[in-house]
């Protein structure tokens, strides 16, 4: 090295641009920085778009030092493979300093008076927006009806929403948005207003962010981005045509010192490359991603045969990367995506993330289409067996493997998209999803959406509060519409029974689900639907809707605990393969037209011996045995099963209860699925027991001196002992001292038949009921979330 070079060498490394002791370019920016600086600790830029432009033209390992505060991004910051010289590269938050990334842009703006408690101020000309924060805190766009927290669906709905009466209120609706449920509640729909017709209905555009066409639901629906709405504190309003923003602030907001800022950009951070040139070894730490705009106009492409479509974007997309990662980051109150894993992808890595309070889904791993053969795109469609491409496995490279989601706390998901999820899988093989606490989703948990190209691993999750707006699914879900099915039940099964060797074309490996721990209230705790096959599932504890098994190949099911619910199997398949072993089950089983039982149900625990001996009478369990598991401690969780106990002679096995995210600052915030109380129907009598039931008590009726006192025609139902006001029992017009007499078309006799309807049909969320009620019938509907 001549005088010169060592020089320049000596006061890069003093000047802190290079790190001697790493030989590692070091980089920094800070917010108060200037992009004429020359990017070191004294003198660092001042954009992110500049800091990363200047990292991607380094050699060897690179960091990036962000400085605490906030970086706004005017466009999306792009890396591309193409245009990227170092081995690797390290974005990270200097010394633990708080490093927020926001999509959206600051405003100062001078309020005036409006009326009715309305402000308004000048916005810069062609400003658009649909996320507007007050003191960081998101506020609700105009809405109708006005948001309520404690509402189930989308914080408030009303049949009325888009009537012609309501309608005729509003002088010009075009630019506002109407949301609903699917009419089966299977996700949701979303249309932009176009305009009003003289009729006063609604001229609409949308409706494609779910691939199962059908109406919109005919009481869940509300409209937004109304001016006429805007009538309740923390409402507002932009009039795009005037430019003008208009505020209801609530009574602790401040206009004159409130900080504005307004959502601009859907993608904060794109790492590009392609499945020839991918784009390696680029890490981002420590960051917090905030005022993301919102997505779901853009939802719209579908994915094959799932029930889902999709927009490849968010906060952070990764799309043709290897060796990526994206840790310790913080992502709340954005309006689509956290994180999209798009296309080809290996060995990326998200970890140690919290991602809350979002619009969509929180980790999506989604592959080409054109990576499968023969895909199909709906429900119904399907390729008929002599224009099937037979070819086993995928058609080309361009889809997710090998990656990993791990120790992440993710909740509050798809507040404005229903069909949204904590991680999602489609298109993709070898995804690893481990130590997760997953909560708060309006629909799954975790969900994979065909058997393409299967191989994952799912392990020691803990999943729960689940299914909260939608129905129909599970805490984990998964769809197998691959090259071998179709919705013609007659033509499949003639299709399989000839060919069998068309099961596994796409599902080419086993995907394992382990040790996790799923609740949902409002369906299955692990719900494989319509054609998922390859799966093994073992060491699980569901803690109230248990483990449904629809048609579909290959599924070994062994080693789970069902509390307060049972299996669920329907309309198997001939030769299916399915194995149902050493499990413990709490109730008797679900079938639901099965007339070829797999290959092996059998060696598990029942409750009592009326459910082993129905399930005996199918053919199933002759080596099965009932009685108590006797668990260490239930009230806690723990489901261990005490030594000595007769459990183990079915061939259970104990396994370690370690569920979520184990990260420490995460799991000290994350929280616990309710443990339910363990309820017993086998040991039920028609007698005297008194149970606790959706808020109230319960008991069966006893005898004469109940059928007089109530005005029976029998001796048989259930009465209502106590229904307080906060119970779903009140919320559904029950009243102390009515009677039970049926639910969901079939009768109560007792409070075990009351509690086994429960569990079999509590999933719809509401259930038809008959009571009896000062010696008169009554109509009514039992709520039950």
């Amino acid at each position: 090295m001549n005088k010169k070079s060592f020089l320049f060498f000596f006061l890069l490394v003093a000047s802190g641009f290079i790190d001697p002791l790493y030989s590692q370019t070091r980089i920094f920016a800070a917010p108060s920085g200037n992009d004429r600086n020359t990017g070191t600790l004294q003198s660092p830029f001042r954009t992110l778009q500049k800091a990363l432009s200047a990292a991607a033209s380094g050699k060897g390992d690179v960091t990036l030092f962000l400085r605490g505060g906030t970086y706004y991004l005017d466009t999306t910051v792009v890396l591309r493979a193409d245009q990227f010289r170092p081995a690797s590269l390290a974005v990270v938050n200097y010394k633990n300093e708080v490093v927020n990334i926001s999509a959206g842009r600051q405003l100062q703006l001078r309020w005036e008076p409006y009326r009715n408690g309305v402000y308004k101020a000048a916005v810069p000309q062609d400003m658009v927006f649909e996320q507007l924060y007050v003191d960081n805190r998101l506020q609700v766009l105009a809405r109708y009806p006005n948001y309520d927290t404690t509402a189930r669906v989308f914080h408030g709905t009303a049949a009325n929403a888009i009537s012609p009466e309501k309608v005729r209120q509003w002088q010009n609706p075009a630019g506002g948005y109407v949301h609903a449920l699917h009419a089966h509640e299977w996700g949701g729909f979303h249309y932009l207003i176009k305009g009003k017709k003289t009729d006063s209905s609604l001229l609409l555009e949308g409706g494609w962010q779910n691939n199962r066409p059908a109406p919109m639901h005919n009481q869940h629906r509300f409209v937004e981005n109304i001016f006429e709405e805007l009538d309740a504190p923390g409402e507002w309003f932009l009039d795009r045509a005037k430019n003008e923003l208009y505020y209801y602030p609530a009574k602790d907001v401040n206009l004159a010192s409130a900080a504005i800022v307004v959502s601009v950009l859907k993608n904060s951070i794109v790492l590009k490359g392609t499945a020839e040139k991918p784009l390696r070894q680029v890490s981002l730490t420590g960051l917090n991603f905030f005022h993301n705009d919102r997505s779901f106009m853009e939802t719209r492409e579908p994915l094959v045969r799932s029930d889902w479509t999709i927009y490849r974007g968010g906060a952070v997309l990764m799309d043709g990367t290897e060796r990526c990662a994206v840790k310790d980051c913080r992502f709340r109150e954005i309006g689509g995506n956290a994180v999209m894993v798009s296309n080809y992808n290996k060995n990326d890595t998200i970890s140690g993330c919290h991602i809350s309070f979002i619009g969509a889904n929180a980790i999506s791993f989604i592959g080409d289409p054109r990576a499968l053969r023969s895909p199909s795109f709906r429900y119904q469609d399907y390729t008929p067996y002599d224009q099937l491409d037979k070819t086993p496995g995928p058609r080309s490279n361009n889809y997710p493997r090998h990656c990993m989601v791990t120790n992440n706390l993710l909740h509050d998901l798809g507040r404005i998209e229903k069909q949204a999820t904590g991680v999602q899988i489609e298109m993709a093989a070898a995804i690893t999803v481990s130590y997760n606490s997953i909560y708060n989703t309006p629909r799954a948990g975790l969900n994979i959406g065909d058997g393409a190209f299967g191989g994952h691993l799912l392990e020691h999750n803990d999943v729960f509060n689940t299914v909260l707006e939608t129905g129909d699914h599970g805490a984990f879900n998964s769809w197998g519409r691959d090259r071998y099915w179709s919705a013609n039940r007659h033509y499949m099964d003639s299709l399989v029974a000839l060919h069998p060797e068309l099961i596994l074309l796409d599902a080419r490996q086993q995907t394992i689900i382990r040790n996790n721990r799923f609740r949902c209230d409002h369906g299955w705790d692990i719900d494989l639907d319509d054609g998922s096959s390859n799966y093994h599932i073992y060491n699980n504890v569901c803690l109230n809707g248990g483990i449904k098994l629809r048609e579909g190949f290959y599924r070994i099911v062994e080693n789970n605990i069902m509390i307060n619910n049972s299996f669920h199997p329907h309309v198997w398949f001939k030769n299916s393969g399915d194995v149902f072993k050493h499990n413990i089950v709490m109730k008797k089983y679900a079938p639901i037209e099965i007339r070829s039982w797999g290959t092996a149900v059998d060696s598990n625990f029942f409750p009592d011996a009326g459910a082993l001996e129905l399930a005996q009478e199918n053919g199933t369990d002759h080596h099965s045995i009932a009685g108590k598991p006797a668990f260490v401690n239930p009230s806690a969780g723990n489901y261990t099963i005490a030594a000595g106990t007769a459990v183990f002679r079915t061939g259970f096995r104990n396994f370690p209860m370690i569920f979520g995210v184990q990260k420490r600052s995460l799991r000290s915030i994350a929280q616990q699925p309710p443990i339910p109380v363990i309820t017993d129907p086998g040991s039920i009598s028609r007698k005297s027991a008194i149970a606790g039931f959706l808020g109230g008590k319960v008991k069966s009726v006893e005898g004469l001196g109940d059928r007089s006192a109530y005005g029976l025609p029998d001796e048989t139902g259930v009465i209502i002992v106590t229904a307080p006001g906060s119970s779903l029992l009140a919320q559904s017009g029950l009243q102390e001292k009515d009677v039970l007499r049926s639910a969901d078309g079939k009768p109560v006799k007792d409070l075990k038949d009351l509690l086994e309807l429960y569990s079999s049909s509590n999933w719809k969320g509401r259930i038809p009921v008959t009571v009896i009620r000062n010696q008169q019938p009554l109509q009514l509907e039992l709520k039950t979330r």
